[in-house]
Protein backbone atom coordinates (compact mmCIF):
# COMPACT_ATOMS: atom_id res chain seq x y z
CA UNK A 1 0.00 0.00 0.00
CA UNK A 2 3.20 2.64 0.91
CA UNK A 3 4.29 1.78 -2.25
CA UNK A 4 1.47 1.85 -4.27
CA UNK A 5 1.20 5.86 -2.75
CA UNK A 6 4.79 6.69 -3.51
CA UNK A 7 4.29 5.69 -7.36
CA UNK A 8 0.77 7.81 -7.04
CA UNK A 9 2.80 10.53 -5.70
CA UNK A 10 5.50 10.67 -8.15
CA UNK A 11 2.90 10.34 -11.13
CA UNK A 12 1.02 13.17 -9.72
CA UNK A 13 4.53 15.18 -9.69
CA UNK A 14 5.22 14.22 -13.25
CA UNK A 15 1.97 15.50 -13.95
CA UNK A 16 2.29 18.82 -12.87
CA UNK A 17 6.16 19.01 -13.90
CA UNK A 18 4.57 18.01 -17.49
CA UNK A 19 1.89 20.55 -17.32
CA UNK A 20 4.40 23.06 -16.54
CA UNK A 21 6.19 22.27 -19.84
CA UNK A 22 3.18 22.46 -21.66
CA UNK A 23 3.80 23.97 -25.24
CA UNK A 24 1.85 26.71 -26.51
CA UNK A 25 0.02 27.29 -29.18
CA UNK A 26 -0.83 29.97 -31.74
CA UNK A 27 -4.86 29.92 -31.87
CA UNK A 28 -6.45 29.47 -34.67
CA UNK A 29 -9.17 32.80 -35.54
CA UNK A 30 -8.96 36.45 -36.24
CA UNK A 31 -6.64 38.46 -33.65
CA UNK A 32 -5.74 42.38 -32.72
CA UNK A 33 -2.77 43.18 -32.91
CA UNK A 34 -0.79 46.74 -31.76
CA UNK A 35 2.53 48.15 -32.09
CA UNK A 36 3.04 50.84 -29.15
CA UNK A 37 4.64 53.91 -30.56
CA UNK A 38 6.61 55.94 -27.67
CA UNK A 39 3.78 58.23 -28.14
CA UNK A 40 0.80 56.08 -27.28
CA UNK A 41 -0.26 55.88 -30.62
CA UNK A 42 -0.97 52.48 -31.35
CA UNK A 43 -0.61 51.15 -35.30
CA UNK A 44 -3.77 48.60 -35.09
CA UNK A 45 -3.73 45.91 -37.10
CA UNK A 46 -5.80 42.33 -37.62
CA UNK A 47 -4.12 38.89 -38.60
CA UNK A 48 -6.23 36.06 -38.99
CA UNK A 49 -4.44 32.48 -37.62
CA UNK A 50 -4.99 29.17 -39.65
CA UNK A 51 -3.66 25.84 -39.78
CA UNK A 52 -2.88 24.63 -43.55
CA UNK A 53 -0.70 21.12 -44.48
CA UNK A 54 -0.06 20.64 -40.94
CA UNK A 55 1.47 23.98 -39.90
CA UNK A 56 0.08 26.77 -38.29
CA UNK A 57 0.29 30.33 -40.83
CA UNK A 58 -1.25 33.59 -40.85
CA UNK A 59 -3.03 36.29 -42.55
CA UNK A 60 -2.34 40.10 -42.22
CA UNK A 61 -5.81 41.64 -42.53
CA UNK A 62 -6.51 44.89 -44.23
CA UNK A 63 -9.57 45.82 -45.62
CA UNK A 64 -9.84 43.34 -48.64
CA UNK A 65 -6.50 42.25 -48.77
CA UNK A 66 -4.92 39.08 -47.17
CA UNK A 67 -0.92 39.17 -46.51
CA UNK A 68 0.33 35.40 -46.31
CA UNK A 69 2.77 34.66 -43.61
CA UNK A 70 3.91 31.36 -43.67
CA UNK A 71 7.21 31.20 -41.71
CA UNK A 72 5.39 30.95 -38.22
CA UNK A 73 7.61 28.94 -35.26
CA UNK A 74 6.18 28.27 -31.55
CA UNK A 75 9.13 27.33 -29.37
CA UNK A 76 8.37 26.68 -25.74
CA UNK A 77 6.77 29.65 -24.81
CA UNK A 78 8.29 32.02 -27.41
CA UNK A 79 6.30 32.81 -30.67
CA UNK A 80 8.75 34.14 -34.12
CA UNK A 81 7.15 35.27 -36.95
CA UNK A 82 9.04 36.58 -39.66
CA UNK A 83 6.97 38.76 -42.93
CA UNK A 84 7.44 37.58 -46.18
CA UNK A 85 8.85 41.40 -47.40
CA UNK A 86 10.61 44.03 -45.83
CA UNK A 87 13.17 41.98 -44.02
CA UNK A 88 11.31 42.15 -40.60
CA UNK A 89 10.16 40.10 -38.05
CA UNK A 90 8.32 39.66 -34.45
CA UNK A 91 9.52 38.05 -31.39
CA UNK A 92 7.05 37.52 -28.31
CA UNK A 93 5.75 35.67 -25.33
CA UNK A 94 2.99 33.99 -24.53
CA UNK A 95 1.17 36.26 -21.57
CA UNK A 96 -1.55 33.49 -21.68
CA UNK A 97 -3.00 31.26 -23.89
CA UNK A 98 -4.90 33.72 -26.27
CA UNK A 99 -2.49 36.59 -25.46
CA UNK A 100 1.17 37.66 -27.00
CA UNK A 101 3.61 40.27 -26.17
CA UNK A 102 6.85 41.04 -27.49
CA UNK A 103 8.90 43.11 -30.35
CA UNK A 104 8.88 44.32 -33.84
CA UNK A 105 11.92 44.31 -35.62
CA UNK A 106 12.85 45.74 -38.92
CA UNK A 107 16.40 44.58 -39.83
CA UNK A 108 17.02 47.69 -41.86
CA UNK A 109 20.69 48.44 -43.92
CA UNK A 110 22.94 49.54 -41.28
CA UNK A 111 21.11 48.76 -38.07
CA UNK A 112 18.12 47.18 -36.57
CA UNK A 113 14.90 49.00 -35.23
CA UNK A 114 12.26 47.72 -32.52
CA UNK A 115 8.63 48.81 -31.19
CA UNK A 116 6.70 46.68 -28.57
CA UNK A 117 4.21 44.58 -29.76
CA UNK A 118 1.31 42.63 -28.36
CA UNK A 119 -2.20 40.94 -29.53
CA UNK A 120 -5.02 38.92 -27.84
CA UNK A 121 -7.27 35.95 -29.78
CA UNK A 122 -10.72 36.02 -30.86
CA UNK A 123 -10.86 40.19 -31.21
CA UNK A 124 -11.88 40.67 -35.05
CA UNK A 125 -12.60 44.36 -34.50
CA UNK A 126 -9.71 46.63 -35.69
CA UNK A 127 -11.25 49.70 -33.73
CA UNK A 128 -13.71 49.86 -30.91
CA UNK A 129 -17.02 51.46 -31.78
CA UNK A 130 -18.99 53.22 -29.34
CA UNK A 131 -21.59 55.53 -31.70
CA UNK A 132 -23.19 55.78 -34.88
CA UNK A 133 -20.87 57.68 -37.93
CA UNK A 134 -22.47 61.37 -37.45
CA UNK A 135 -20.91 61.56 -40.85
CA UNK A 136 -19.85 59.58 -44.28
CA UNK A 137 -16.30 59.83 -45.81
CA UNK A 138 -17.37 58.62 -49.37
CA UNK A 139 -15.82 60.01 -51.85
CA UNK A 140 -12.88 61.91 -52.95
CA UNK A 141 -10.64 64.16 -50.98
CA UNK A 142 -8.32 66.73 -51.44
CA UNK A 143 -5.07 66.15 -49.12
CA UNK A 144 -2.58 68.05 -47.75
CA UNK A 145 -0.33 66.47 -45.22
CA UNK A 146 2.00 68.75 -43.48
CA UNK A 147 5.08 68.71 -40.75
CA UNK A 148 4.64 70.13 -37.41
CA UNK A 149 8.61 69.73 -37.51
CA UNK A 150 9.00 71.59 -40.67
CA UNK A 151 6.46 74.94 -40.61
CA UNK A 152 8.36 76.33 -43.48
CA UNK A 153 8.14 73.70 -46.23
CA UNK A 154 5.20 72.83 -48.24
CA UNK A 155 2.61 70.45 -47.69
CA UNK A 156 2.49 67.36 -49.65
CA UNK A 157 -0.33 66.82 -51.44
CA UNK A 158 -2.82 63.47 -51.65
CA UNK A 159 -6.18 62.35 -52.70
CA UNK A 160 -7.97 60.38 -50.23
CA UNK A 161 -10.43 58.01 -51.31
CA UNK A 162 -12.70 56.21 -49.38
CA UNK A 163 -15.48 53.83 -49.25
CA UNK A 164 -17.98 53.72 -46.00
CA UNK A 165 -19.96 51.29 -45.12
CA UNK A 166 -21.69 52.21 -41.41
CA UNK A 167 -18.82 52.78 -39.14
CA UNK A 168 -16.92 50.69 -41.45
CA UNK A 169 -14.37 52.78 -44.10
CA UNK A 170 -11.64 50.97 -46.02
CA UNK A 171 -9.78 53.32 -49.00
CA UNK A 172 -6.36 54.50 -49.62
CA UNK A 173 -4.26 57.77 -50.36
CA UNK A 174 -3.17 58.06 -54.27
CA UNK A 175 -0.14 60.50 -54.63
CA UNK A 176 2.06 61.12 -57.55
CA UNK A 177 5.04 58.29 -56.60
CA UNK A 178 1.75 55.51 -55.39
CA UNK A 179 -0.55 54.59 -52.61
CA UNK A 180 -0.79 54.31 -49.33
CA UNK A 181 -2.40 50.31 -50.25
CA UNK A 182 -4.88 49.18 -47.84
CA UNK A 183 -6.57 51.18 -44.94
CA UNK A 184 -9.13 49.92 -42.72
CA UNK A 185 -10.45 51.30 -39.83
CA UNK A 186 -14.24 53.28 -38.83
CA UNK A 187 -15.99 56.45 -38.44
CA UNK A 188 -17.07 56.34 -34.81
CA UNK A 189 -19.21 60.04 -33.93
CA UNK A 190 -17.47 62.33 -35.89
CA UNK A 191 -13.88 60.33 -35.27
CA UNK A 192 -12.27 59.02 -38.25
CA UNK A 193 -9.21 55.74 -37.53
CA UNK A 194 -7.66 54.04 -40.21
CA UNK A 195 -4.60 52.31 -40.34
CA UNK A 196 -2.38 49.35 -42.00
CA UNK A 197 0.35 46.94 -42.02
CA UNK A 198 1.81 45.04 -44.00
CA UNK A 199 5.93 44.69 -42.77
CA UNK A 200 6.92 47.71 -43.96
CA UNK A 201 3.70 50.61 -44.12
CA UNK A 202 3.17 50.70 -40.29
CA UNK A 203 0.44 53.48 -40.52
CA UNK A 204 -2.44 55.06 -38.09
CA UNK A 205 -4.61 58.41 -39.44
CA UNK A 206 -6.72 60.03 -37.16
CA UNK A 207 -9.08 62.82 -37.97
CA UNK A 208 -12.58 65.06 -37.34
CA UNK A 209 -14.95 64.06 -39.48
CA UNK A 210 -17.71 67.02 -40.90
CA UNK A 211 -19.88 67.05 -44.13
CA UNK A 212 -17.20 68.01 -46.72
CA UNK A 213 -14.31 68.37 -44.89
CA UNK A 214 -11.64 66.35 -42.33
CA UNK A 215 -10.22 67.87 -39.89
CA UNK A 216 -7.53 67.54 -36.93
CA UNK A 217 -5.71 65.04 -38.95
CA UNK A 218 -2.82 63.32 -37.55
CA UNK A 219 -0.73 60.78 -39.76
CA UNK A 220 1.09 58.48 -37.42
CA UNK A 221 4.16 57.04 -39.46
CA UNK A 222 6.16 53.75 -38.43
CA UNK A 223 7.74 53.05 -35.17
CA UNK A 224 9.79 56.20 -33.93
CA UNK A 225 8.20 59.41 -34.10
CA UNK A 226 6.99 60.35 -37.48
CA UNK A 227 3.88 61.99 -37.13
CA UNK A 228 2.45 64.54 -39.86
CA UNK A 229 -0.99 66.79 -39.45
CA UNK A 230 -3.25 66.36 -42.21
CA UNK A 231 -6.42 68.15 -43.36
CA UNK A 232 -8.77 67.15 -45.99
CA UNK A 233 -11.82 68.57 -48.47
CA UNK A 234 -14.31 66.81 -50.32
CA UNK A 235 -13.62 66.94 -53.68
CA UNK A 236 -15.63 64.46 -56.22
CA UNK A 237 -13.33 65.81 -59.81
CA UNK A 238 -9.99 65.99 -57.82
CA UNK A 239 -7.23 64.77 -59.79
CA UNK A 240 -3.06 64.33 -59.47
CA UNK A 241 -0.84 65.67 -62.03
CA UNK A 242 -0.36 62.83 -65.42
CA UNK A 243 1.95 59.99 -64.45
CA UNK A 244 3.77 60.64 -67.89
CA UNK A 245 5.01 64.25 -67.10
CA UNK A 246 7.16 63.33 -63.70
CA UNK A 247 10.00 61.97 -65.23
CA UNK A 248 10.65 62.36 -68.75
CA UNK A 249 13.78 61.35 -71.24
CA UNK A 250 15.84 64.44 -71.19
CA UNK A 251 16.09 66.34 -74.62
CA UNK A 252 18.00 64.61 -77.54
CA UNK A 253 17.94 61.73 -75.85
CA UNK A 254 15.58 58.41 -76.77
CA UNK A 255 17.18 55.40 -76.12
CA UNK A 256 18.42 53.71 -72.34
CA UNK A 257 22.08 52.46 -71.92
CA UNK A 258 22.88 50.24 -68.98
CA UNK A 259 24.65 47.03 -67.91
CA UNK A 260 24.71 46.12 -64.16
CA UNK A 261 24.89 42.53 -62.80
CA UNK A 262 21.82 40.48 -62.31
CA UNK A 263 21.05 38.29 -58.93
CA UNK A 264 24.10 35.34 -60.28
CA UNK A 265 26.55 38.64 -60.45
CA UNK A 266 26.37 38.02 -64.66
CA UNK A 267 26.71 41.92 -66.36
CA UNK A 268 23.28 42.14 -67.97
CA UNK A 269 22.63 45.06 -70.78
CA UNK A 270 19.58 46.63 -72.50
CA UNK A 271 21.82 46.57 -75.71
CA UNK A 272 21.91 42.64 -75.04
CA UNK A 273 20.51 40.11 -78.27
CA UNK A 274 17.48 39.10 -76.08
CA UNK A 275 16.13 42.47 -76.11
CA UNK A 276 16.27 43.36 -79.19
CA UNK A 277 13.65 44.31 -81.95
CA UNK A 278 11.02 43.68 -78.69
CA UNK A 279 8.93 45.61 -76.66
CA UNK A 280 10.45 46.34 -73.41
CA UNK A 281 9.17 46.74 -69.79
CA UNK A 282 11.79 48.53 -67.18
CA UNK A 283 10.97 48.55 -63.78
CA UNK A 284 12.77 50.74 -61.31
CA UNK A 285 11.79 48.88 -57.57
CA UNK A 286 13.16 47.96 -54.44
CA UNK A 287 12.70 44.78 -52.16
CA UNK A 288 11.64 47.41 -49.41
CA UNK A 289 8.92 49.03 -51.27
CA UNK A 290 5.45 48.34 -50.83
CA UNK A 291 4.25 49.20 -53.88
CA UNK A 292 6.71 47.96 -55.94
CA UNK A 293 5.68 44.71 -54.88
CA UNK A 294 2.40 45.16 -56.07
CA UNK A 295 3.57 46.04 -58.67
CA UNK A 296 5.90 43.06 -59.08
CA UNK A 297 2.73 41.08 -58.46
CA UNK A 298 1.04 42.19 -61.52
CA UNK A 299 4.16 42.14 -63.28
CA UNK A 300 5.05 38.47 -63.07
CA UNK A 301 1.85 37.35 -63.86
CA UNK A 302 1.54 39.55 -66.93
CA UNK A 303 5.06 37.93 -67.72
CA UNK A 304 4.06 34.49 -67.82
CA UNK A 305 0.87 34.99 -70.03
CA UNK A 306 2.79 37.47 -72.62
CA UNK A 307 6.33 36.65 -73.13
CA UNK A 308 5.89 34.52 -75.89
CA UNK A 309 4.48 37.76 -77.65
CA UNK A 310 7.79 39.28 -78.22
CA UNK A 311 8.06 41.17 -75.24
CA UNK A 312 10.76 41.29 -71.89
CA UNK A 313 10.89 43.00 -68.60
CA UNK A 314 13.66 43.81 -66.54
CA UNK A 315 13.65 44.96 -63.03
CA UNK A 316 16.46 47.77 -61.58
CA UNK A 317 16.54 47.17 -57.94
CA UNK A 318 17.77 49.94 -56.01
CA UNK A 319 18.59 48.72 -52.29
CA UNK A 320 18.94 50.14 -49.22
CA UNK A 321 22.86 49.19 -49.12
CA UNK A 322 25.58 49.81 -52.26
CA UNK A 323 27.01 45.92 -50.81
CA UNK A 324 26.03 43.23 -53.65
CA UNK A 325 25.72 40.76 -51.82
CA UNK A 326 23.79 42.19 -49.01
CA UNK A 327 21.35 43.56 -51.90
CA UNK A 328 21.01 39.77 -53.04
CA UNK A 329 20.10 38.60 -49.53
CA UNK A 330 17.18 41.44 -49.24
CA UNK A 331 15.72 40.51 -52.90
CA UNK A 332 16.14 36.79 -52.73
CA UNK A 333 12.72 36.26 -50.51
CA UNK A 334 11.21 39.06 -52.28
CA UNK A 335 11.92 37.60 -55.70
CA UNK A 336 11.23 33.93 -54.94
CA UNK A 337 7.88 34.88 -53.10
CA UNK A 338 6.57 35.94 -56.40
CA UNK A 339 8.60 33.14 -58.49
CA UNK A 340 9.83 36.41 -60.32
CA UNK A 341 10.50 34.88 -64.35
CA UNK A 342 12.29 37.81 -65.51
CA UNK A 343 15.78 39.35 -64.56
CA UNK A 344 16.66 41.24 -61.63
CA UNK A 345 19.55 43.81 -61.95
CA UNK A 346 21.27 45.46 -58.91
CA UNK A 347 22.27 48.62 -59.74
CA UNK A 348 24.39 49.35 -56.57
CA UNK A 349 22.91 52.51 -55.84
CA UNK A 350 20.39 53.19 -53.25
CA UNK A 351 16.98 55.31 -53.49
CA UNK A 352 18.40 57.67 -50.80
CA UNK A 353 21.19 58.56 -53.70
CA UNK A 354 20.46 62.22 -54.82
CA UNK A 355 22.01 61.41 -57.55
CA UNK A 356 20.83 57.96 -58.50
CA UNK A 357 19.57 58.92 -61.55
CA UNK A 358 22.95 60.41 -63.31
CA UNK A 359 24.39 57.37 -61.75
CA UNK A 360 22.12 54.78 -63.20
CA UNK A 361 19.86 56.01 -66.29
CA UNK A 362 21.63 59.48 -67.13
CA UNK A 363 18.71 59.73 -70.11
CA UNK A 364 16.23 60.55 -67.60
CA UNK A 365 15.44 63.89 -66.17
CA UNK A 366 15.36 62.22 -62.61
CA UNK A 367 14.07 59.36 -60.61
CA UNK A 368 10.96 60.77 -58.66
CA UNK A 369 9.87 57.96 -57.43
CA UNK A 370 9.67 53.85 -57.00
CA UNK A 371 8.48 51.99 -59.05
CA UNK A 372 8.76 53.89 -61.90
CA UNK A 373 7.83 52.15 -65.07
CA UNK A 374 10.08 52.43 -69.02
CA UNK A 375 8.40 51.28 -71.87
CA UNK A 376 10.78 50.96 -74.82
CA UNK A 377 9.30 49.93 -78.32
CA UNK A 378 10.82 47.25 -80.61
CA UNK A 379 12.78 49.96 -82.01
CA UNK A 380 14.62 50.67 -78.65
CA UNK A 381 13.54 53.89 -78.75
CA UNK A 382 11.42 54.87 -74.84
CA UNK A 383 7.74 55.48 -75.45
CA UNK A 384 6.72 56.38 -72.06
CA UNK A 385 7.88 56.74 -68.22
CA UNK A 386 5.30 56.10 -66.08
CA UNK A 387 6.09 57.31 -62.11
CA UNK A 388 4.42 55.48 -59.22
CA UNK A 389 1.85 52.61 -59.27
CA UNK A 390 -1.72 52.30 -58.72
CA UNK A 391 -2.29 49.00 -56.54
CA UNK A 392 -5.03 46.53 -55.92
CA UNK A 393 -5.60 48.94 -52.49
CA UNK A 394 -6.93 51.69 -55.39
CA UNK A 395 -9.64 50.03 -56.56
CA UNK A 396 -10.79 51.09 -60.05
CA UNK A 397 -7.54 52.93 -60.36
CA UNK A 398 -5.89 49.26 -60.42
CA UNK A 399 -8.23 48.76 -62.88
CA UNK A 400 -7.52 51.31 -64.93
CA UNK A 401 -4.11 50.40 -64.93
CA UNK A 402 -4.23 47.31 -66.41
CA UNK A 403 -5.91 48.45 -69.25
CA UNK A 404 -3.72 51.44 -69.83
CA UNK A 405 -0.75 48.73 -69.59
CA UNK A 406 -2.12 46.36 -71.95
CA UNK A 407 -3.14 49.20 -74.46
CA UNK A 408 0.60 50.26 -74.88
CA UNK A 409 2.06 47.43 -74.63
CA UNK A 410 0.10 46.12 -77.66
CA UNK A 411 0.16 49.09 -79.38
CA UNK A 412 4.38 49.04 -79.41
CA UNK A 413 3.63 45.36 -80.50
CA UNK A 414 1.61 46.19 -83.18
CA UNK A 415 3.40 49.13 -85.00
CA UNK A 416 5.92 48.05 -87.88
Amino acid sequence: MKKLLIYCLAGIGMAACNAGNTKKDLANGVWQAKLHRKDGADIVFNFEVKDTAGKKVLYVLNATDKLLVDDVKVTGDSLFIKMPFFDSEFKAKFASDSAVEGQWIRHLADKDVSVPFSAVANTPERFKVNTPAKGNVTGRWVTLFSSPKEKDKAPSEAIGEFKQDGNVVHGTFLTTTGDYRFLDGVVDGDTLRLSTFDGSHAYLFTAVVSKDSIANGRFYAGIGDGLENWTAVKNDTAALPDERTIATMKPGQQQLDFTFPDMNGKKVSIKDDRFKNKVVVITLMGSWCPNCMDETGFLNGWYKKNKDRGVEVIGLAYERTTDFEKSKKSLTGFLQRFDVQYPVLITGVTPADPEKGEKTLPQLTAIKGFPTTIFIDKKGNVKEVHTGFSGPGTGGHYQQFQADFNRLVTEMLDAK
